[in-house]
Order: structure tokens, then sequence, then C-alpha cells
């Protein structure tokens, strides 16, 4: 392949590649690669610019005639850290009669970090899974042995397994609806719903637990057409969760607020939207953890989290839904000052 054939087909190439000569030196850099490594690299021994010596070992034993191979690349600047696979490839040029090498930069960095996240992913699912299967299994082993014949304790015992059977039950159920949630992610739903019947049957369904929490729970809304593009059974998942949860945490006797609204979007969400921001008056949480909220298995309080019968899934539930929605979520809390969360859902 002619030099100049080359230097045209590393243009095209969207990835960072760069050419060296059998001296080490950088011949030529397609522009992404001139972004990564400086626009002062040509001419340059690639010792200079590389500065790894990872990669730089496995140029140089190309260059002293071994075979291609591959090295780890890492680029730290002000947004963070990438992470390259760069594959070092000999070449001939044989109408020039000069033998090269290939750099090829390939960006691994949101492979890397899927890794992790389902790394992370498993992990935790083992120890929220653990964790009562654990409390079930000694059990059991107490009811065989030191428990046999005491009625009183098989009892109590009984009644704790059963708590811990139904927790991984929540924990199997919220994982199916987070998976399902997540394949349809990029399919918007197309079929017509009104979310203020949505609400309302959030509110009878809820108004049991309400009561006995104490909580007056109503609905505010004004008058108008609130009917988006939906799926019914997710957005009814969307605002049960977030209506359980002001009512577990928002402190016994205190009211929880569901508001319906229409309002004109800004931003990336423009044109007609419908806004519901569910609202309750506990203690609040520190601004702190408010990014982190819909992060999976997340938990301010994970003790109280588990006491409530919590599994740390439903605001990821919650916001994959509104995602696939085109919608947005936004959560506003202070210590001492409640909660609001809104769920903002284009018309359109």
């Amino acid at each position: 392949m002619p030099d100049n054939v080359l230097r045209s087909v590393m243009l095209a190439v969207p990835a960072p590649m760069v050419l060296l000569d059998p001296t080490g030196q950088i011949s030529a850099a397609n522009p992404p690669a001139l972004a990564l490594l400086g626009n002062w690299i040509e001419g340059r021994s690639f010792a200079t610019v590389l500065r790894q010596p990872a990669l730089l070992g496995r140029i140089e034993a190309v260059l002293a005639g071994g075979p291609g191979c591959e090295a780890r690349y890492v680029d730290n600047n002000q947004t963070g850290e990438t992470q390259f696979l760069v594959r070092v490839t000999p070449i001939n040029l044989e109408v020039s009669g000069m033998d090269g090498i290939i750099l090829h930069f390939n960006d691994t960095t949101h492979m890397l970090a899927a890794e992790e996240m389902r790394s992370n992913f498993v992990a935790n699912v083992s120890h929220e899974l653990r964790t009562p299967l654990t409390a079930i299994l000694g059990f059991i082993e107490t009811l065989r042995g030191p428990a046999r014949n005491d009625p009183a304790a098989q009892d109590r015992f009984l009644g704790i397994m059963n708590d811990e059977a139904r927790r991984m039950n929540r924990i199997v159920s919220d994982l199916l609806s987070l998976s399902r949630v997540e394949q349809q992610e990029r399919m918007r739903p197309s079929d017509p719903v009104d979310v203020g019947s949505v609400l309302a049957g959030v509110a009878a369904t809820l108004r049991p637990m309400a009561d006995d929490r104490g909580h007056p729970l109503t609905i505010i809304a004004d008058d108008g057409d609130f009917t988006v593009k939906g799926d019914r059974d997710q957005l009814t998942q969307v605002f049960m969760n977030l209506t359980e949860n002001a009512l577990k945490y928002g402190g016994m006797g205190r009211p929880v607020t569901l508001s319906l609204t229409e309002e004109i979007g800004t931003g990336l969400l423009k044109g007609p939207i419908v806004r519901v921001d569910v609202r309750d008056h506990g203690d609040g949480i520190d601004p702190l953890h408010l990014p982190r909220l819909t992060e999976r298995f997340y938990r301010v309080d994970a003790h109280r989290s588990r006491a409530m019968g919590g599994t740390g899934l439903g605001l990821a539930i919650v916001k994959h839904i509104v995602n696939r929605h085109r919608g947005r979520l936004r959560i506003i809390s202070e210590k001492g000052q409640g909660s609001t969360f809104s769920v903002l859902l284009p018309k359109g």
C-alpha cells in the first residue's frame, strides 16, 4: 500500500491512528490522534509522546521484528480517565519500500465501565439475597435441633422465615421488573394514558396504607387534559412506587400530596408537558445523597429501608420507566423539609 494511500485511509478512520517509521518517529497521525496526543507529535519519537511503559515495551518489541500485539493506554484529562486498547501492527509499504508500525487506539472506557457495573450488580444481588437466605438456613437448623420441641420458638422462627422469604421474593420480582424495563427503554410507548386516572387508581390502592399510618393523602389537579403517550401499567408502577415511598418515609401523621399540572417544558423537554409532584413532609434527604438515589441498591438508610420492606431497586425502576417515556425525574429535598419527587412527561 503506497504511503499516501495509507495516510488517506487514516484520515477516514474515526478512531485515533498513528503511523511510526522504522526509527520509531511519528510520521503521520489522523485528527483524532492529534486531538488525543497533541498537535505537536509528528516528527517526534514515540517514547517522547506516549510515555507509558507497558505500551512502549510492546512497540519496541514490534520494531525489533516481533509480531503485532496489544497494550493498554490511559489518558487522564480534566474530564476524567479514558481507557484505550492500542493495537500495535507492523506494516510494509511495498511501493515506497518503507516498513513501519500502525498504532490504532480503541476507546474501551464504556466497555470497562459496563463490566464494572455488571460486577458490582452481581455483587450487590448476591449480598442482598445471601442475607435473608442465611437467616432462613440458620432458622431451619435451629428448628431441626434446639427448637424441635418448642412450639413458641417454632412459631416465632417461622414468622421470621416468612418475612425473609417474602423479602427475597420482592428482590427477585423487582430485578425481573427492572430487566424488562431496561429491555424496553428504547421503545417509546404510544398508547394514550390519562395520568389523572392513573393517580386516582394509585391513591385508591394506597388509601388503606395511608389511613393506617395517619397520612392525609390528597390529589391536587388543575383543570385540563392530562393525556400522554405511555404505558399505563408502567406509569402506575412509577407513581405507586413514589407514593408508597412518601407514605413510608414521610413521617407518621404527616400529609402526602400528589399534584398534577400542565406546563411548557424547557431545555431538552420542550412543548407541553404533564407534571406530577409527589410531596411528603418527612425528615428529608441530605442533598449529598440525591445524585445517587436512582442507583441500584443505593439506600440512604439501609437498615430503615430493609425494615420498611424496601429492595433498593424502586427508584432505579422509576428512572428507567421515565426515560422510556422520554420524560425527566427531578428530586428536591432538604433535611427537615420533606421531599418532592417530580415526574415530567411530554404530551406529544
